[in-house]
């Protein structure tokens, strides 16, 4: 029995990486029964920072371990986009260093016990077939991160930025300032013309669509005149995006009057 109890946590160790989260639903389909994972945390070797998710580790818990852990360990198809992934792809000074949200998209919900793990991040999810029902470039490049004391390195799933700043643009004007939006796309001068093209073709919205093109237009970077707006769809009519906003005459959204608009 004992060579048996020690095989099962050798396994644990090689199968969940230190610092790294899964749930009972998953230690359960790999044959931890609830008894044997209540041993393990009587003995020390899991820790149980929520109601039914067991890590192993006794560092404090970063909002990076639990991502990587619904990404790999529990395999959810959900990538850290919009503001989030902005701000970690080097443009938190257009808009904070402080991350106190992660925004999180993919076409299903994560798991409800992320709102009770001891953190001081709230995780926000959206349901990214909304703005792509084709989900294009649902899996950009990963970027690794560092999630153990030990030095054990493992990738983060980030949308590109060039999808981030589209998710970015969907909170406007609720969630998000259009002056920061602003002032993040004056700095973007290095994306994806090829990229865009595609996000912006395969694009739902549009009111992220028309506000993209307002920003590019104002800042003029290199890559808007390699876009070709003929094969964007830009709907019809007006949006009030902002009252007592001035109305940009181009893409028919109102902004706010010190923006300007044609």
């Amino acid at each position: 029995m004992t060579t048996r109890f020690d095989s099962k946590l050798n396994r644990l160790q090689q199968e969940l990486p230190e610092g790294l989260l899964a749930d009972a639903a998953w230690l359960e389909a790999h044959g931890y029964s609830s008894a044997l994972r209540s041993q393990y945390v009587r003995a020390g070797w899991l820790e149980n920072p929520a109601r039914r998710v067991y890590r192993r580790s006794r560092a404090p818990l970063t909002w990076q371990q639990v991502v990587i852990s619904l990404q790999t360990v529990l395999d959810l198809p959900l990538t850290v986009g919009g503001r989030t992934a902005l701000e970690q792809q080097g443009y938190a000074h257009y808009l904070s260093a402080t991350v106190r949200e992660v925004d999180l998209y993919g076409p299903i919900k994560p798991p409800t016990w992320l709102a009770s793990l001891p953190l001081d991040v709230d995780f926000r999810w959206h349901n990214s077939l909304r703005l792509f029902p084709g989900d294009a470039d649902a899996l950009p490049e990963p970027s690794p991160v560092m999630v153990s004391a030990a030095g054990l390195t493992l990738p983060v799933r980030y949308s590109s930025k060039e999808r981030a700043v589209l998710e970015l643009l969907d909170e406007l004007p609720d969630h998000e300032s259009f002056h920061q939006a602003d002032a993040l796309m004056e700095g973007m001068s290095d994306l994806s013309p090829r990229r865009l093209q595609t996000l912006l073709e395969t694009c739902a919205s549009v009111k992220v669509k028309r506000l993209f093109l307002f920003f590019a237009d104002r800042h003029d970077h290199a890559w808007r005149s390699r876009l070709d707006v003929s094969r964007v769809d830009l709907g019809s009519g007006k949006r009030v995006l902002v009252k007592g906003g001035k109305l940009d005459t181009r893409y028919n959204i109102t902004v706010p009057a010190d923006l300007g608009g044609q």
